[in-house]
């Protein structure tokens, strides 16, 4: 039998001008009398930490502070992390203040601070133990200062797991925020090589939940079996559109004028925007290609990014091969990919629609905001491609989303395709 039933999940959402003033009183309406605030050193030294604590200190609130979170977290620094907390905690809400970094890094402390056993028992298989909490956590309030990951709405906790040189993640709906805090100003400080990267995760996440394989073409599911991922469906196609307009309109100019107060505020709701549509619809190969192009990354340094490590950028790996990957997808529903192209170059939506239309729009907005010409600029080489293909291939809870069925043959392809973009 098809599936006929869809899910749909989301944090409380405050946003606007301010908002992160709030706090203190978001947090005793949730009964908290303890919190803890996880941020990294980035967004300490910006002094937005600062702020966050005195609302929640000036509210009556027992506050400690970790300020470690690894840009980009693996396994180890999650595992510091939980150390930490659980020597500092329990608390009654944790804070995340910052990107999509700080917020999985929250998502851990307050997973491994309210169930028994080891990070890797709950990372999903095939490269963990793929458990589900038994107990409840606490609530999380997230805070993004960064515009992209959408991590304040999703259920996911993204890492790389460094034995395995494989980006991978923890996923169920426990994790997902209870409340996303979205101020614009918060953003102001981002460089504009943060902007451009986490922008396209913010786009990656739009296109590819909205060309996700239709919840109704799934096998039914016991409601026990049922998981965030539900693919495309009504609600989420809504939030994917939504993104995608704003994000024409704003993602130049919030690149290019980062003073830019209007673009800055539609960035954030964008992001937001997307992370309510893909953390319900899913998404599929571009971001199951990004997992092993992070994970195995050996020299390259992306602007804008204050890390004392290669990386490349979550948002540059899923969005170096989204061209291939949607040209390759591009039979499974031609209309949903000529309505994003539409969408996403309004000026010339009159033009002729075809298979390139939106892999050629993603390429001139990449070249515009001064992304990397493909997969060889940030080191990779043909001589990669076989562990790339290994790395992908690992990432079935994404590829079940595709709109098709994917071969490890349309990985090497979409892999080799994306070498050079321009």
């Amino acid at each position: 039998m098809s599936e006929t039933i869809f899910t749909y999940g989301s944090p409380h959402l405050k946003y606007g001008t301010g908002a992160v003033t709030e706090l203190g009183h978001d947090a005793t309406t949730l009964g908290a009398r303890t919190a803890a605030v996880v941020s990294d050193p980035g967004v300490a030294a910006a002094g937005i930490v600062t702020p966050v604590v005195e609302a929640l200190e000036t509210s009556g609130l027992r506050v400690d502070v970790f300020t470690d979170s690894h840009v980009e977290p693996t396994d180890a620094s999650l595992e510091e992390a939980t150390a930490w907390a659980r020597q500092h905690g329990p608390w009654d809400v944790i804070v995340a203040v910052g990107g999509g970094s700080s917020i999985d890094t929250a998502k851990a402390i307050n997973l491994m601070t309210t169930n028994d056993g080891e990070l890797m028992d709950y990372v999903n298989a095939p490269v963990g133990g793929g458990a589900n909490p038994t107990k409840p956590l606490v609530p999380l309030i997230a805070v993004p200062t960064t515009t992209g990951t959408g991590s304040e709405s999703t259920t996911i906790c993204v890492l790389d797991v460094l034995e395995q040189n494989v980006k991978t993640g923890i996923s169920h709906p426990a994790l997902r925020p209870r409340m996303a805090v979205i101020d614009p100003d918060l953003t102001m400080s981002q460089p504009a090589g943060v902007t451009a990267a986490s922008g396209m995760d913010i786009l990656c996440h739009a296109l590819e939940s909205y060309t996700a394989k239709p919840y109704t073409e799934f096998a039914r599911k016991e409601a026990s079996e049922r998981v965030p991922y539900c693919g495309a469906n009504p609600i989420s196609d809504m939030w994917s559109r939504g993104a995608v307009r704003l994000l024409a309109g704003s993602f130049r100019t919030a690149v290019n004028d980062g003073a830019n107060t209007e673009a800055r505020g539609a960035m954030a709701l964008a992001a937001t925007f997307a992370g309510m549509g893909f953390g319900n619809a899913g998404v599929h190969l571009p971001h199951a290609n990004a997992y092993p192009i992070a994970g195995m990354v050996r020299e390259f340094r992306p602007d804008g990014y204050d890390a004392d490590h290669a990386m490349v950028p979550h948002g540059m790996a899923v969005a170096l091969t989204a061209p291939a990957a949607f040209a390759l997808l591009y039979p499974a529903n031609p209309e949903r990919h000529h309505e994003m192209a539409a969408l996403l170059e309004p000026d010339t939506s009159t033009r002729d629609l075809g298979r390139d239309a939106l892999p050629d729009a993603l390429r001139r907005l990449m070249r515009d905001i001064g992304f990397p010409n493909g997969l060889a600029a940030v080191g990779y080489s043909e001589n990669d491609v076989a562990k790339l293909v290994e790395g992908t291939m690992k990432q079935q809870r994404l590829l079940a989303t595709a709109p098709a069925e994917i071969t490890a043959a349309d990985v090497e392809r979409v892999l080799r395709e994306s070498m050079t973009l321009w």
